[in-house]
């Protein structure tokens, strides 16, 4: 793939997950360069003129207040990130710390936090030679950003600590960098404070799920769909009149994809002229629920694009003019100008509600998908399908405990769906007061989001094996293109068997987005 150039204002989440999950390499646009070195010169004049700056010639958090004299600077930054690695629990996987390592580059290269262009083109070398560090998932309470995620990710850059090996073993660091051919760094002022302080923990595991949660929607309309032919359902609730007379984008957006999946239903056409006005608000509510779930989709987006392309570590570097001179040589003409300034903006609230909002709207996209599925199994409510769609019921059980499943999977996103983010607990001697655990949101997000992913698995075996008694009628193109994705996975069910691992390849499938491209 094309080499991605980063410059801290353009990085796009499509092009996360490239590098995250695909490889994709990176490396340092030529023209953030000379904005990165201009904050840098400002943290060298710093220190050069012994003037007091948070983090760079101080301690940090409760021990801000403890000067740091010119010579143990360099040590500061190893004390730093080794006392601030101080995670537990499971590991992230390697696309997530692959993840981070992108968003933290990319911010460090928008030129605002002082680093040496080394660490930038450091971080990148990772990436681009498969060097992922070690990063356990739990420590962080998002803010002062997720410290101890990042740290196990900057003590690698330091040579030390652990990196992901094949078949999550764990390797040293050291080991790992000198098979790459990477020279680990010793690290200047500030640079320990810009690697730790940060938001891109949260934000790496909650990119990727929002990928992932939008992949979701789309099947949730193809799969939705597949269920309401199958239980002979109306398409009147998805005349764009309706949807016009409250038109909220996501609604409007889903309606119309309802009715492009059911055209030319041999199904539909075959009820036409029934005596049933309307259906169950599960399949008559689609375009409202589904669109909700959309709309907020798009709000996160739109935060998560923001964060990316921020800068979110503390102190924060404002140069005023350019040094000229030789670098090399340490020659100045033009002392550097320019200020070093305390903020938050490594507080992760706004990151946490957005991930928080679209838990909570994924959870209802699981929970219609489970009610829809209860309406095919259940006798009383399937139309005069088989009792949960077996063949034989009573001798079958058919899909029975599917159902069950599925309100588990359900009842364990309620759960999960709690807002981390109305949580805090004061940290670091009561300086730092109110946190955002931004953190949390994203681990309950990414596991949501493969419960939600699981259900409407569940409900597609369901909705094909349904779509199986009603032949020789013929459902739509589209969905009939669905049916035919699941069946490549997972065949009809004419006797119980086992069928577990019938549920991971349609997720897979549902992953992949082959049930979402029925709507292309």
């Amino acid at each position: 793939m094309k080499a991605l150039h980063i410059n801290g204002n353009d990085l796009t989440l499509e092009a996360v997950r490239e590098v995250a999950v695909e490889k994709r390499p990176v490396l340092l646009a030529p023209e953030a360069r000379d904005g990165v070195e201009r904050a840098r010169d400002v943290v060298d004049s710093l220190v050069a003129g012994n003037k007091l700056a948070y983090a760079v010639t101080t301690g940090v958090g409760q021990l801000s207040d403890v000067r740091i004299p010119a010579d143990q600077i360099r040590q500061l930054q190893v004390n730093l990130v080794r006392s601030h690695a101080f995670g537990v629990g499971e590991p992230l996987s390697p696309g997530e710390v692959r993840a981070m390592m992108l968003l933290r580059a990319n911010s460090l290269a928008k030129g605002f936090s002082g680093v040496r262009v080394l660490v930038i083109h450091t971080l990148c070398e990772m990436l681009n030679r498969g060097v992922t560090p070690f990063v356990p998932s739990q420590g962080s309470v998002g803010a002062s950003g997720d410290l101890a995620p990042l740290a196990h990710l900057a003590l690698v850059l330091m040579g030390e600590g652990e990196c992901l090996g094949n078949n999550s073993t764990r390797i040293a660091a050291l080991e790992a960098m000198s098979r790459a051919q990477i020279v680990p760094l010793v690290l200047e002022a500030k640079e320990a404070v810009s690697l730790i302080n940060g938001t891109q923990g949260m934000l790496a595991v909650g990119t990727l799920s929002l990928l992932g949660a939008e992949m979701l929607v789309d099947s949730a309309d193809v799969i939705g769909s597949l269920t309401l032919d199958v239980l002979r359902g109306t398409d009147v609730a998805f005349d764009e009149r309706i949807h016009r007379a409250r038109p909220h984008p996501g609604q409007l957006h889903t309606a119309a994809n309802l009715r492009k999946l059911l055209e030319g239903s041999e199904i539909r056409e075959s009820h036409r002229n029934c005596q049933r006005v309307q259906d169950a608000y599960s399949l008559r509510c689609m375009p409202q629920v589904h669109g909700a779930v959309r709309d907020t989709l798009g709000h996160s987006r739109e935060v998560l694009e923001r964060e990316v392309n921020s800068a979110v570590d503390n102190p924060l570097v404002f140069a005023h003019t350019r040094t000229l001179g030789d670098r090399s040589t340490g020659t100045v003409l033009n002392p550097p100008q320019g200020d070093i300034l305390s903020g938050g903006n490594f507080h992760g609230q706004p990151v946490a509600f957005a991930l928080d909002f679209l838990a909570v709207s994924l959870t209802a996209l699981s929970g219609i998908s489970e009610r829809r599925l209860e309406r095919l199994v259940n006798p009383a409510l399937n139309e005069g399908l088989p009792a949960f769609l077996a063949a034989g019921a009573g001798l079958n059980s058919g899909f029975m405990l599917a159902q069950v499943t599925a309100a588990a999977l359900v009842s364990e996103n309620k759960v999960l769906a709690h807002p981390a983010s109305v949580d805090s607990i004061t940290t670091s001697g009561n300086k730092e007061d109110y946190v955002s655990m931004g953190m949390h949101a994203s681990t309950k997000l990414k596991r949501i989001v493969e419960n939600t992913r699981h259900g409407l698995a569940i409900e597609a075996m369901a909705a094909c094996q349904g779509l199986d008694f009603l032949a020789p009628l013929k459902t739509s193109k589209r969905l009939a293109a669905a049916y035919r994705a699941v069946r490549a996975v997972s065949p009809a069910l004419d006797r119980d068997r086992i069928m577990y691992d019938d549920l991971p390849r349609i997720a897979d499938v549902i992953a992949r987005g082959e049930i979402a491209d029925c709507l292309l």
